[in-house]
């Protein structure tokens, strides 16, 4: 590789969270102008090696003979904090968008780096004038460069997730970023959305400047990356020109050993017909913006079967999920029925669903699933305090607890796995490993899965399949919505198609018809019903 043209160069970097190594001596090399891709197993050290290459964190000191050192464009740097990678051209868009929602696309991208008056800079900020006009010059100039189409006086939280990616990436590109750091980039866009970003990602290295993307998904690191380096367990293992590799041979380096890519699904077992779930007629509305976000739809899941929810993002899956975990939540306006084995739930409180047995593996696992702040063993008693092995004479007992947790930590392969570190010291795929655990451990009758995998290494993505597919085995009805139509062909029984709030398409597992599905989660008129 030619030094004169590196762009980013790491050399002996090394980060310790409270003794536990996350980045051993990590050594690799990004060329100008490409598009590098960033691999590893959850808990690898990819994150950190980021989070450190943009200023949020800073590496051990490490002795003066080994102390590591990054360079950029082959000088080296030293950042206190992100304000100093940003000037100098360095930036990141994180996994969780950070994103003021209730603010407008150009407020949130020239958020601290207004544009004021020349005569009035050095005044305290809030004597400035900012020249609003010409900031949403650069920004229509910039859009128009990347064909990227924003309704710029429209809230963050109205608008769809791909543009809200977007304005992440255009807040770079107003800040002049020349090295751009994109984490989990397609974790939560539709396969329509990945395909613009692709092609902008690809602009962007026409126009010279540097990528990298940490992601999960090897399909996409062979279709969109120059080279890719792969980290396991903090220390990276190669990296290597995308051309000459293989997702296959991405796998086996991620995780040491060979890997299915797909699980292998059996037949399902004979249980009762008996419905576990059974909606009627179900319209939901926002009561915030008066508007319908599910339109008189109907389902059942029997026991020990897998349905799944397949759809483009913002159809109304997410809603689905909610009102099934919330019915009571002031947002919505119902009507229509719910029942959980006969049991009519919309006028029960969460809690009062979790007693009759039924499990949740929400999408947004920080927001929805755990307390960020707790340790590893509060998060666990979330829903299973009452569980009698976890007590004793009908009082916690700790010690029964710690070997409980200590015992799943190994199974789900959680790391770090000390009971006592944060949830929030874990990366995104150890958290969601936390939560599926947890909720596998309470020996569902009904669980329902939104968006399972997302944001997990392929190795974990194989292990969670699994575990879906235990549950069903042991007599449960699975709910399965996910983004990812080859999760939802790979694992489910039935799938259902939504579009617009509506099921459109129904479908048995390994009906030819299934060649269609494209077709209407991209908006049939009628339901197409197998049976």
């Amino acid at each position: 590789m030619d030094e004169q043209t590196l762009a980013v160069e790491f050399r002996n970097i090394t980060k310790t969270f409270d003794n536990v190594v996350a980045n051993s001596k990590v050594n690799f090399k990004v060329q100008k102008g490409t598009i590098h891709g960033i691999i590893g197993e959850n808990g690898a050290g990819k994150s950190t090696a980021m989070n450190i290459l943009f200023g949020m964190y800073s590496p051990d000191a490490g002795a003066s003979s080994d102390a590591g050192e990054i360079k950029i464009y082959n000088t080296p740097v030293k950042w206190n904090s992100p304000f100093d990678a940003i000037a100098h051209g360095v930036g990141m868009v994180h996994q969780h968008f950070m994103l003021a929602n209730t603010e407008n696309a150009v407020d949130n991208i020239i958020l601290g780096a207004e544009p004021v008056f020349y005569a009035l800079r050095k005044l305290p900020s809030f004597f400035r004038l900012i020249q609003t006009k010409k900031a949403v010059q650069k920004l229509k100039t910039l859009a128009k460069v990347f064909d990227f189409e924003i309704d710029w006086e429209t809230a963050i939280e109205d608008l769809p997730v791909g543009v809200q990616q977007r304005i992440e990436i255009l807040k770079l590109l107003y800040r002049n970023a020349e090295i751009l750091i994109l984490d989990e980039p397609t974790a939560v866009l539709n396969p329509v959305e990945t395909e613009a970003l692709f092609i902008n990602l690809k602009k962007l290295k026409e126009q010279g400047k540097t990528v990298l993307i940490i992601t999960h998904k090897l399909n996409e690191i062979i279709a969109c990356t120059d080279e890719v380096t792969v980290f396991r367990h903090g220390k990276v293992v190669c990296s290597l020109k995308t051309k000459d590799t293989s997702t296959e041979a991405l796998a086996e380096l991620m995780v040491g050993r060979k890997i299915l890519l797909q699980v292998s699904v059996p037949p399902q077992k004979e249980f009762s017909k008996t419905p576990v779930l059974e909606i009627n007629n179900l319209v939901l509305y926002s009561q915030k913006k008066a508007k319908k976000k599910l339109d008189h739809i109907g389902f059942s899941v029997l026991k020990g079967e897998i349905v799944g929810i397949a759809g483009v993002e913002g159809h109304g899956q997410s809603e689905l999920a909610q009102i099934l975990l919330s019915p009571n939540a002031k947002e919505f306006a119902i009507k229509g029925n719910i029942n959980i084995f006969g049991k009519n739930i919309l006028s029960l409180k969460t809690n009062q669903i979790r007693e009759l047995g039924v499990s949740f593996i929400p999408e947004n696992r920080q927001a929805q699933a755990l307390l960020l702040d707790s340790a590893l063993q509060e998060n666990f008693l979330l829903g299973n305090h009452d569980k009698g092995e976890l007590q004793f004479y009908n009082f916690l007992s700790f010690n029964k607890i710690k070997e409980k947790l200590l015992k799943i930590v190994r199974d789900y392969d959680i790391r770090p796995g000390n009971p006592n570190s944060l949830a929030r010291q874990l990366s995104g795929g150890n958290q969601q490993k936390l939560v599926i655990a947890r909720e596998c451990y309470s020996q569902p009758k009904l669980l329902i899965a939104s968006q399972p995998t997302r944001g997990v290494d392929i190795g974990a993505i194989q292990f969670i399949h699994k575990k879906i597919i235990q549950v069903r085995d042991d007599g449960a009805g699975v709910l399965l919505i996910s983004s990812e139509l080859e999760e939802i062909l790979a694992l489910s029984d039935r799938i259902l198609v939504i579009y617009a709030g509506k099921i459109v398409a129904e479908f048995n597992r390994g009906d030819p018809k299934l060649s269609r599905i494209g077709y209407y989660m991209c908006g049939a008129s009628e339901r197409e019903n197998v049976h």
